[in-house]
């Protein structure tokens, strides 16, 4: 991907009340929180977006997190790396998905579906988190996770102090592959027919929400995230589209 101007006018597509702009450029998985977005592409180049267009950040991996922990990431060997002063800096352990979205710590999954958080951000030790997932994101008082079958679970309790939460999972009703939380809380999902989902209700009082709210969208999606009113997508042929609704 070239650094490329990006020009949100190129196509336009209304589905209900859901506009989404096809951002030029293609990635495989975004991440997007605190205002920033970044994302990887098939060939595990790290790219982040700025005003002029999309900027390559030194670096191969094949997942990538921004949020109120940092930008964290983990490469085609499952090591893990957060990003301090420009450099991608090592962090002891092993993950296949890491998720920078809780208020200071990182959480995420490892190869073999075991979950992990970490308490007070990089200079400690990993959390075991009891259960099996293959995908895992927090928010700010919450944490959301699938399973292997597509399960769907949620983790309340989850604090700045406290990063494994009330240790006790709740299932949600409903099927996903891919499951998001942003940065206030929001949270979306991706069912394996590449469908979208909004999880309705969900406030502090109520972290597990009332009911799921499919989102229309304008072409079969592999990968979703939320910031600041826009909603992220990653179509099946890695498409970038920005959508507001």
């Amino acid at each position: 991907m070239e650094r490329t101007a990006v020009v949100f006018v190129l196509l336009s597509f209304c589905f209900t009340s859901l506009e989404c702009r096809v951002v030029p450029g293609s990635l495989k998985q975004i991440d997007v929180g605190n205002g920033q977005v970044v994302g990887v592409n098939s060939n595990n180049q790290v790219y982040t977006l700025y005003s002029s267009g999309w900027i390559q950040v030194p670096g191969s991996l094949k997942h990538v997190s921004v949020g109120p922990a940092g930008v964290w990431g983990v490469d085609s060997n499952n090591y893990i790396y957060k990003l301090v002063g420009g450099d991608w800096v090592f962090v002891p352990g092993l993950l296949k998905q890491v998720d920078a979205g809780g208020m200071i710590s990182p959480a995420g999954v490892n190869m073999n579906d075991d979950i992990f958080c970490l308490n007070g951000g990089q200079g400690s030790s990993w959390k075991h988190i009891p259960g099996k997932l293959k995908y895992y994101s927090c928010g700010p008082y919450s944490c959301w996770g699938v399973n292997s079958a597509d399960n769907i679970f949620i983790m309340k309790g989850v604090t700045s102090t406290s990063c494994g939460g009330s240790l006790n999972w709740q299932q949600i009703a409903g099927g996903l592959s891919v499951i998001e939380v942003s940065t206030d809380g929001k949270v979306y999902g991706v069912s394996s027919i590449g469908e979208v989902f909004k999880r309705e209700g969900v406030s502090p009082g109520n972290p597990a929400g009332t009911g799921w709210q499919q989102i229309p969208a304008p072409q079969k999606i592999k990968h979703v995230s939320y910031d600041l009113g826009h909603l992220w997508l990653i179509g099946r042929d890695d498409n970038i589209m920005d959508c507001t609704e």
